[in-house]
């Protein structure tokens, strides 16, 4: 996964169908299982633009979308979020939320 600005995220959304924009702090252990789970589901679905971004440089993205813990997962849908996950149960669960949104 490619690290994205919040401008790159944006603007890659806008001409993509489909986008997720990881977010993660690097102390969180859980962001660190999730990381794996969205390496592998990214090489599983290559037609969905997937980015990553540490919360800790990209604070007013918390605010402007509510952002409540990390991980974090926001969906886009033609350049509008569409979902937001915080649980990150499996590779399968990932897999399967993102692909129904192709």
């Amino acid at each position: 996964m490619k690290e994205w600005t919040i401008t790159e995220w944006e603007t890659i959304s806008q001409n993509a169908n489909v986008t997720a924009y990881y977010l993660y702090t690097p102390l969180c252990g859980t962001c660190k299982i999730a990381s794996k789970m969205m390496d592998v589901v990214e090489d599983l679905l290559p037609n969905v633009e997937i980015g990553k971004a540490n919360l800790n440089f990209v604070e007013h993205l918390a605010d402007d979308q509510q952002i409540e813990s990390v991980p974090c997962l926001l969906i886009s849908e033609n350049g509008q979020i569409t979902g937001k996950i915080y649980a990150f149960h499996s590779v399968p669960y990932l897999y399967n939320r993102l692909r129904k949104n192709i």
